[in-house]
């Protein structure tokens, strides 16, 4: 009987999900193209679904929440337009792996998540990967930071029924912010870009995220 190991069979898996799912869809930016087919999705999943790793499908991590599926991951990735120079605000911890894909393309993250759980799990896999350039915060992410500072891009990984103020006022000029916005079943993926006190919205396609929970988002 022949064996398979493991860590070879989730690179070719990972590879075929970069050809198939981004690549041969509409995924074009190579630095993302190049983070999804280096960072390990198992990593970040419960072991009962790694052998659902890389299905083009969200997967549960527990807590009512999901991990996004890789084609969503990469097309919110792509919008936010990254050179590596930017300080990115995620929204939304979750499992840590869009956490670490930001990782790789960014200057710096600074991720929250409302649940403590979810946050000692994604930084642990993301320091058994070496990925340090990451800041955590357990609060309200319909908040924003809790200190007083902008940011490059802002990645929404749940549903708002509106942009959240606060993030708005973190959001530098010129600044990219991505979002599911709508209701609770399903929103629209939209990228807006700031520009002194304007801002200008683009319809990117429909989608359907967990609930964002908070001040500002839905309620529990």
């Amino acid at each position: 009987m022949v064996s398979i190991d493991p860590s070879r069979q989730f690179a070719v898996q990972r590879q075929q999900m970069v050809d198939l799912h981004l690549r041969g869809r509409d995924i074009t930016d190579a630095g993302v193209l190049a983070a999804m087919g280096r960072i390990p999705r198992e990593a970040f999943i419960p072991p009962q679904y790694a052998h659902q790793a890389y299905a083009d499908n969200p997967l549960p991590i527990g807590l009512g929440q999901t991990i996004s599926q890789p084609y969503i991951v990469a097309l919110m990735t792509q919008c936010l337009k990254l050179t590596g120079t930017e300080d990115v605000l995620e929204i939304g911890t979750g499992s840590g792996y869009q956490t670490a894909i930001l990782a790789t393309l960014a200057r710096r993250v600074y991720t929250i998540e409302r649940f403590n759980e979810l946050t000692e799990s994604a930084q642990a896999v993301l320091g058994r990967l070496g990925i340090e350039n990451v800041e955590y915060f357990i609060g309200d992410g319909s908040c924003g930071w809790p200190t007083t500072r902008t940011f490059d891009r802002i990645l929404l990984t749940a549903a708002v029924p509106e942009i959240p103020p606060p993030l708005l006022a973190q959001l530098a000029d010129d600044g990219i912010l991505v979002a599911p916005v709508g209701g609770q079943t399903s929103q629209d993926l939209v990228v807006c870009q700031k520009q002194g006190d304007d801002l200008h919205s683009t319809f990117i396609c429909g989608c359907r995220f967990v609930k964002l929970v908070g001040k500002y988002g839905f309620q529990e």
